[in-house]
């Protein structure tokens, strides 16, 4: 059975003008851009090509951009890279996060607490995972180092306040980290106030193991990774050419297709959520009902087993998910749904839908499969 494949905010599918873009450089001559021989300045030209398109994807400058291995990564080196660069300059030992960050944020705050004795606020959220910007800018003190806040939910797909919340730190004088790993391609980054973005490859058509992170040159930033200076001294080790030139051409096109895909994919999500909740009563939409990413639909049907409710529509050729991939096979309960007052028990029913920028299609016969799952669960 040939299978739907719904589960994009997990990973999408490489773009064929990636592939078309990074087959020379896999396939050519080899060239490190360190070198200083006429391959080595191939490749280092090839890799500032790419740097200039996801800057301009991001609205920064060429030279604020490291290449990473992955999202993951680039929130780690914001998180530690500004936040012990603080410590070290003026003894701010204060991270303001929320609770509903994904878990590269949250363990590496946890990370900081532990290591180096920073003290770690949680800002609330309330019943569709809003940050207030009132209750951030509450939270900021003389001794924050850093704000770190998901631009949208990876599980809920609510897209926050940001301008606000960037208003806030700049009248602290404090930075502000967004991560932008599920938002990019899907909502507008240049301007947005942030002072570091993360962003990652696979989410966007690029590949997986591969990321960056846009910080501002007026910003320090400590080195995670240390070794040969690469990427102007913040992180050390040979560039991945192929990688950065796959994330440059995914980062130009999505940025191209931007308003037109978001507006599609709103118009299908829209259509579907409301298939859903008429077709189950016990169903409720998870996240903000407007604030939200095109591509995430998530809810939680009381009475059935999340887990259950995905090996039937597996059966019935879609795959969805629970929540974010980074838990999966967790029996604990969404930490997301937790922090936005939903019970334990009610968490663990929680299913996410998630689309690709190229959806062009009428999901009624998805709402379908999930209704009969849910019914099918319902009478076993």
């Amino acid at each position: 059975m040939v299978s739907l494949f719904l589960d994009h905010a997990a990973t999408t599918s490489v773009r064929r003008e990636v592939l078309e873009a990074i087959t020379p450089i896999l396939t050519g001559e080899p060239g490190n851009p360190s070198s200083t021989h006429a391959a080595g300045e191939r490749a280092r030209a090839a890799l500032g090509a790419a740097r200039g398109r996801v800057a301009r994807a991001l609205g920064v400058r060429s030279t604020d951009v490291v290449f990473t291995s992955g999202g993951t990564e680039a929130n780690n080196l914001a998180l530690q890279g500004i936040g012990v660069a603080a410590a070290r300059a003026r003894g701010a030992r204060h991270l303001v996060t929320t609770p509903i960050e994904h878990s590269s944020v949250r363990e590496t705050a946890h990370f900081l607490a532990r290591v180096h004795d920073f003290d770690v606020t949680e800002v609330r959220v309330d019943g569709h995972g809003l940050v207030d910007p009132d209750d951030l800018a509450g939270a900021l003190r003389d001794d924050t180092a850093l704000v770190a806040v998901g631009l949208a939910n990876n599980e809920i797909g609510t897209v926050q306040p940001v301008a606000e919340l960037a208003e806030a730190c700049r009248a602290r004088g404090v930075p502000l980290h967004v991560d932008a790993v599920q938002a990019a391609g899907w909502l507008p980054l240049a301007g947005i106030g942030a002072d570091a973005i993360a962003i990652s490859g696979h989410k966007l058509g690029g590949l997986p193991g591969t990321g960056a992170l846009a910080v501002r040159g007026r910003v320090p930033l400590e080195p995670v990774l240390h070794g040969g200076g690469q990427e102007r001294g913040r992180r050390s080790g040979t560039e991945n050419v192929a990688g950065a030139v796959a994330l440059g051409v995914a980062s130009e096109l999505a940025e191209r297709e931007r308003d037109e895909a978001a507006a599609r994919v709103t118009r299908i999500r829209d259509a579907f959520v409301a298939e859903v909740l008429s077709r189950i009563p016990n169903a409720s939409l998870t996240g903000h009902p407007q604030r939200r990413l095109p591509s995430i639909a998530s809810f939680v049907i009381d009475g059935v087993n999340g887990e259950s409710v995905l090996l039937e529509l597996e059966r019935s050729g879609v795959l969805a998910s629970s929540g974010s991939a980074c838990r999966a096979g967790s029996t604990e309960p969404s930490h997301v749904l937790l922090a936005a007052g939903i019970d334990p028990d009610t968490a663990r029913t929680a299913i996410r839908f998630s689309f690709p920028r190229g959806l062009d299609a009428d999901l009624a016969p998805v709402a379908r499969a999930l209704a009969a799952a849910v019914t099918a669960l319902g009478n076993s």
